[in-house]
C-alpha cells in the first residue's frame, strides 16, 4: 500500500520531532511569575479552548514542569501541529500552528462499495468536513478500507491516499482505489478423513470452488467468516454421528503470488466411533425424574449425538424455568469407554433457586408503542418465572414483523436473589412500503401494481393498506385495514372494501367481463397460542356485462337470474403456520380453511376451500414438499351455484404442464367454465440450484401434480384426474417469488388444452 502526502503532509510527519524541540524551548525559559498569558497564530480556534486547557494561570510562576505540562495539553487537543512557548518579559506567549480542516473526502475508483456508505463510515471514524485532519487517522482508514477489501476477496486491491491543500489552511482526502480482480477459491482439500469422503464433507460448506452461477452467489470468494461456519458445521456432522473426539487440526489459506487463487486445506483427526452405553440422572430433579426421563432424546445402543445431547439439555434448563428456577445449571458429562468404543451420559441438574419476574422492561422501541409488544407477553410482572411463557412471549413478539431483531435477556436484581427483571430489546424496522411494479406471465401477459401499506400505523399495531393491481384478466382495488387487538383478549377486526374485474383465463379475444364491487369485515379470535379462527360477513355485487364472445353458460345465467347478482356472504376460516420461512420454507406445515355462506341476496350458495401443506426436511440441501387443495361450492334455495364463483385449475398454482384454468366442464363454445368442485395434489423434491451452493433463495424442484375441476351435476371421479411431472425454477427476485416450470402432461383427455413451458411471480406450487 502506498501513501502520497503533499509538503503539508511531510511537515506533519515531524510533529513528535518537533514536540521534542519545542520542550526543549520550553524547558530553557527562566522561571518567572505569569502577569499576562497571550495566544498567537489561531486562525479558527478559539482562544477560550487554550486558556481552558492550560495548567497556567495568571499570577503563578512559570517553570520547566508546568511548561512541559502545557505543550503535552494542547497536543492532546488534537487540533494543533506544532506548539511553543516563548516569554516576552512577565508575558507568556503561546505560539500555535493549527491543523489543517478537512474541506472535503472523496473515494475514487470504488465499485464494490457504495461511495456514500464509505462516506459514512470516514465520519464515524472522525475523516470528515470541518474536522482538524489527522494523518495517523487517515491511515487507519486506509488499512481498514483495505481490510474490506480483504473481506470482499479483493486480496489485490491498492488504496492511495492523497491530501492536497488547498486555501485557508484546509486540505481534500483523496482515497483512490484499484480494485483488481476477486481471489477465487480454486481448491478445498479436507485430510485426515477416513469414515466420510471428501467429497460429502465439502457438500456440507457453503463455500466452495464455485459453477457457472458462482458470478451470482459468490460461493467461491473466501471469508474467514463464512469458513468458521463451514468448519462449525463440519464439527457438528461428526459431532452428530458419533466421534464424540473428532477435532480440527488446523487450518491452512495460501493464497497465490498473483493474490488470484486461494487454496484451503482443513487437516481434521476423526477418533474412533462412540455408541452411547446408557444416560443416568443425578442431582436435583424437583421430585419429577420421569417428567425429565421423558425428555431424554438420547437413546442408548445408537451412536453418539452431540445435537441430541445439546438438545436434551436445553429441554432440561427449560423445564426447569417452567417451574420458576430460571438459574437452573444442566450439565452432560461423558464417561468414555476407550476400549470398547462406548459411552455412557450423566445428566447432572442443580436447580438452584426459584425466580420471580419484578419487572418486564421494553427498549428500542423509539416508535412503537410500549402495549403493542407488552400485550404480546404471556409471562406477567409478579409471576413466578415460567420459561415457555417467555419464548412464547418472544416468539409473538416477533411474529408482529415489526422488528430486525427480538430478544430477551434475564437480569438478576441486585439484594433480591429470588427475583429477576426480563428485559425485552428490540431494533425496529421501517414497516411502511411504498410498491410500484410490473410483471410478466404466461397468462397473465402484463400486469401493472401499485401498493401503499403501513404495517404499524402510528406505532399502534395497527395495518392500512391500498393494493392495485391489473392484468389482462384480472384487475383489483382494495382498501384494507387491521386491528389487531380491536378487543383486550386479542381479537381481530379486518375491513375490506374492494373492487374486481375478471374474466376466465382462456383467451377468447372477447370483452365481457364480471365486475364484482363489495366490502366486508372479519374478525379472528385466538383459540390457541397456533390456532386463529375467523369470521365476518359482507355484501357485494357482481354484474356480468356482455361483450363479444362471452361463454355460453355466462349468457344463460345473466337469462335466467339477471345480469346483476347481489350476496350477502358470512365467511369463517381457520389457519395455523409453523412453516420455517414464507418465501422459501424448508421445513414445518401450513393449514388453512375458508368458507363463506351467501344467507342473503340474489345468488345463494355455500363455498369452501382447504389447503394443507407440508415440508419434510431431507437433508440440509434437500427438501420433499407436498400440497393438497380441495374446493367445493353448492347452490341454494334452488339456484344452481353461480357461475362466478366457480373454482379454476390448470397452470401454475395447480396443475403445471395444461394451460391455465382450462381443466374441468366446457360450454357449448369450448370455454372453460371451472365448477363447484376442485381437487389439486402437488408432490415436489427442492434442492440447490447446480452451481448456487447452499443458497436457498435459488433452487430447482421436480414434481408431480394432478388434479381436475367437476361441474355441480358431476360426481367425483379420481379417473378423469390430470397429472403432469416435470422439473422447475424458483428464485425469489427483487421483483417477488419467481417459479418456472416445463412439465410434461403424463395422464390427459382428448380437448384438453397443453403448455408445457409457465413461469410466473408471487405463485406458490
Amino acid at each position: 500500500m502506498r501513501t502520497t502526502i503533499n509538503r503539508l503532509g511531510v511537515r506533519t510527519a515531524t510533529a513528535v520531532a518537533a514536540l521534542a524541540l519545542v520542550a526543549n524551548a520550553a524547558w530553557a525559559l527562566t522561571p518567572f511569575q505569569v502577569q499576562d498569558i497571550r495566544v498567537e497564530g489561531l486562525q479558527r480556534v478559539e482562544p477560550g479552548t487554550i486558556f481552558a486547557s492550560l495548567p497556567l494561570r495568571v499570577g503563578d510562576e512559570y517553570n520547566d514542569d508546568k511548561g512541559a505540562a502545557a505543550i503535552r495539553a494542547l497536543f492532546a487537543l488534537g487540533l494543533f501541529k506544532d506548539v511553543r512557548l516563548e516569554a516576552a518579559g512577565n508575558v507568556l506567549v503561546v505560539v500555535v500552528e493549527e491543523r489543517p480542516t478537512i474541506a472535503d473526502v472523496d473515494f475514487a475508483g470504488t465499485k464494490e462499495f457504495d461511495k456514500d456508505t464509505l462516506k459514512k463510515a470516514m465520519r464515524d471514524v472522525g475523516l470528515t468536513e470541518g474536522r482538524p485532519f489527522d494523518k495517523a487517522l487517515a491511515d487507519r482508514a486506509e488499512q481498514e478500507l483495505k481490510r474490506q477489501y480483504i473481506n470482499r476477496s479483493l486480496y489485490g486491491a491498492e488504496v492511495v491516499t492523497t491530501v492536497t491543500p488547498i486555501e485557508r489552511n484546509r486540505v481534500n482526502l483523496t482515497f483512490t482505489v484499484t480494485e483488481g480482480e476477486p481471489a477465487k477459491i480454486r481448491e478445498i482439500r479436507i485430510a485426515g478423513n477416513h469414515a466420510f469422503s471428501e467429497s460429502t464433507l465439502k457438500g456440507l460448506f457453503d463455500q466452495d470452488t464455485g459453477g457457472w452461477l458462482s458470478w451470482y452467489t459468490k460461493s467461491d470468494r473466501y471469508s474467514r467468516a463464512k469458513l468458521n461456519a463451514d468448519l462449525e458445521t463440519l464439527r457438528s456432522y461428526y459431532l452428530a454421528r458419533g466421534y464424540l473426539e473428532f477435532r480440527i487440526d488446523s487450518t491452512q489459506v495460501a493464497i497465490s503470488p498473483d493474490k488470484q487463487d486461494i487454496s484451503i486445506t482443513v487437516n481434521v483427526t476423526e477418533g474412533p466411533s462412540y455408541v452411547v452405553s446408557g444416560v443416568k440422572l443425578e442431582g436435583n430433579y424437583l421430585d419429577r425424574d420421569d417428567e425429565f426421563k421423558s425428555l431424554v432424546t438420547i437413546r442408548p445402543g445408537e451412536p453418539y449425538n452431540a445435537d441430541r445431547v445439546t438438545e436434551t439439555t436445553k429441554a432440561f434448563s427449560d423445564h426447569f424455568g417452567n417451574f420458576g428456577f430460571a438459574f437452573a445449571r444442566v450439565e452432560a458429562v461423558p464417561e468414555i469407554d476407550r476400549e470398547n468404543n462406548r459411552v455412557a451420559l450423566v445428566l447432572r441438574a442443580e436447580p438452584a433457586r426459584r425466580a420471580y419476574v419484578r419487572r418486564i422492561q421494553v427498549s428500542g422501541n423509539n416508535r412503537t408503542r410500549d402495549e403493542v409488544i407488552r400485550r404480546e407477553f404471556r409471562q406477567f410482572e409478579a409471576s413466578w418465572y415460567d420459561g415457555d411463557k417467555i419464548k412464547l412471549s418472544r416468539d409473538r413478539v416477533d411474529r408482529l414483523g415489526y422488528f430486525t431483531d427480538v430478544n430477551v435477556e434475564t437480569q438478576e436484581v441486585p439484594g433480591a436473589p429470588d427475583q429477576v427483571d426480563l428485559v425485552v430489546g428490540v431494533q425496529e424496522k421501517p414497516t411502511g412500503s411504498l410498491q410500484l411494479g410490473a410483471g410478466f406471465s404466461s397468462a397473465e401477459k402484463v400486469s401493472l401494481s401499485f401498493g401503499i401499506k403501513q404495517e404499524n400505523v402510528f406505532g399502534s399495531g395497527n395495518y392500512l393498506g391500498l393494493d392495485v393491481n391489473t392484468s389482462k384478466y384480472r384487475r383489483t382495488l382494495v382498501l384494507s385495514t387491521t386491528d389487531p387487538y380491536f378487543t383486550q383478549d386479542g381479537v381481530s377486526r379486518t375491513l375490506d372494501v374492494y373492487y374486481r374485474t375478471a374474466k376466465p383465463y382462456e383467451d377468447q379475444g372477447g370483452n365481457y367481463q364480471l365486475v364484482t364491487a363489495g366490502g366486508s369485515v372479519r374478525f379472528g379470535v385466538p383459540f390457541s397460542e397456533t390456532d386463529t379462527v375467523f369470521f365476518g360477513g359482507g355484501a357485494e355485487q357482481t354484474k356480468i356485462k356482455a361483450g363479444t364472445n362471452i361463454p355460453a353458460a355466462y349468457l344463460s345465467y345473466a337469462e335466467k337470474f339477471g345480469r346483476t347478482s347481489v350476496a350477502v356472504p358470512l365467511t369463517i376460516g381457520w389457519s395455523r403456520d409453523d412453516r420455517d420461512s414464507a418465501l422459501a420454507p424448508n421445513s414445518g406445515r401450513y393449514q388453512r380453511l375458508n368458507s363463506e355462506w351467501s344467507i342473503g341476496g340474489d345468488a345463494r350458495y355455500v363455498r369452501a376451500n382447504y389447503q394443507y401443506q407440508q415440508y419434510v426436511p431431507l437433508t440440509k440441501q434437500f427438501t420433499l414438499a407436498f400440497n393438497g387443495e380441495v374446493g367445493v361450492g353448492k347452490g341454494m334455495n334452488g339456484r344452481p351455484f353461480p357461475v362466478f364463483k366457480n373454482f379454476y385449475s390448470g397452470g401454475l398454482g395447480s396443475v403445471r404442464g395444461f394451460d391455465q384454468g382450462t381443466l374441468g366442464p366446457r360450454d357449448v363454445t369450448g370455454a372453460s367454465l371451472g365448477g363447484p368442485k376442485k381437487v389439486t395434489l402437488n408432490a415436489e423434491l427442492i434442492a440447490p440450484f447446480p452451481g448456487a451452493g447452499n443458497d436457498r433463495t435459488l433452487r430447482w424442484f421436480a414434481f408431480v401434480d394432478a388434479g381436475n375441476v367437476y361441474g355441480e351435476n358431476e360426481k367425483w371421479d379420481f379417473g378423469d384426474l390430470r397429472a403432469s411431472a416435470g422439473l422447475g425454477l424458483s428464485w425469489i427476485s427483487p421483483l417477488g417469488p419467481l417459479r418456472l416450470a416445463f412439465a410434461q402432461p403424463v395422464r390427459k383427455f382428448a380437448g384438453d388444452r397443453i403448455q408445457k413451458l409457465q413461469f410466473q411471480i408471487g405463485t406458490s406450487f
